[in-house]
This record gives C-alpha cells, structure tokens and sequence, in this order.
C-alpha cells in the first residue's frame, strides 16, 4: 500500500545490458481509473518499444520497484507478468527480469543499428567540424552516458 507521501513520479533505478546503472521516469496518476499495475505495464512496454529500454537490460526485482514506486509488490508483479506473457521481458529466475532479445512491437534490430550508425556519423562529423579531439569527443560522451542524460 503506498503511503500519501511517496513521491508519484519517481526516478527509477535500473541496470543496462552491460550492467551500468540507468534511471528512468515512472509517471503513475493515483487518480485514473486505470489501475497501477496497467500504468506501469504500460509504460514500460513502450519504453521497450521507442527503445528507451533495450534488449537485455535487467530491470529492478519487483521488491525493489515496489519499494522505489511506493506500490505493493503484488502490483509490480502483476505488471511483470503481463509484460513477460507479452513477449516484452522474460524472467531468468533469480537473475532477474530482463527486456527480451527480440521484443514484440519494437523497432527491428537491424533498423536501430542503422539509426545508431546515422546518428554517430553525424555526431562525429559535427564535432570534427568544430574541431574537437577524438579523446575529447569519447571524454563527453561517457560524461553524459554517466550522468544519465537524454533529451
């Protein structure tokens, strides 16, 4: 049961594919007739889909978004289940919940590899034209990967 303090709009605490702490926003309206676990469920599926969520990242236990959210263990676990019925995440029993490899609904690997490529062509490019060090250029990119910033 969440108490009336707990702050409704958390910033969630969860590790990527290669285990680097990440955070994301959670946003829960206690006042729509949508239940919580439904909100979460959600959410989450479309963070997998637009990929802010990628193939392999574990997401917290349901203890610990529980305890992050302010909601009831059961609540998380309902919504996990869903989303592993879905295809979205799978469980790897005490390792955790993960974003499954190939999720349903998402953008095609292939398709986001090329996007990447794109967009890191085009980041190194601009940077070159301002005449920025290659060290540099790596420097400020895992500064902000570090600090969790996105637009």
């Amino acid at each position: 049961m969440r108490s009336p303090d707990v702050d409704l709009n958390p910033v969630i605490e969860y590790s990527d594919r290669t285990g680097e702490p990440r955070r994301l926003v959670i946003r829960l309206d206690p006042g729509s007739g949508v239940p919580r676990f439904e909100q979460l469920r959600a959410q989450l599926s479309v963070m997998v889909a637009v990929g802010r969520l990628s193939p392999a990242d574990r997401l917290p236990t349901v203890r610990d978004l529980a305890h992050q959210m302010g909601l009831a263990p059961g609540t998380v676990a309902r919504a996990y289940r869903e989303l592993e019925h879905d295809g979205i995440v799978v469980t790897r029993g005490r390792a955790g919940t993960f974003v499954a490899d190939e999720p349903p609904h998402s953008e095609p690997l292939r398709e986001r590899r090329e996007r990447l490529q794109t967009a890191a062509t085009n980041f190194v490019f601009d940077m070159r034209q301002l005449g920025i060090a290659d060290a540099d250029i790596t420097a400020a990119v895992i500064e902000v990967q570090r600090a969790g910033a996105h637009p």
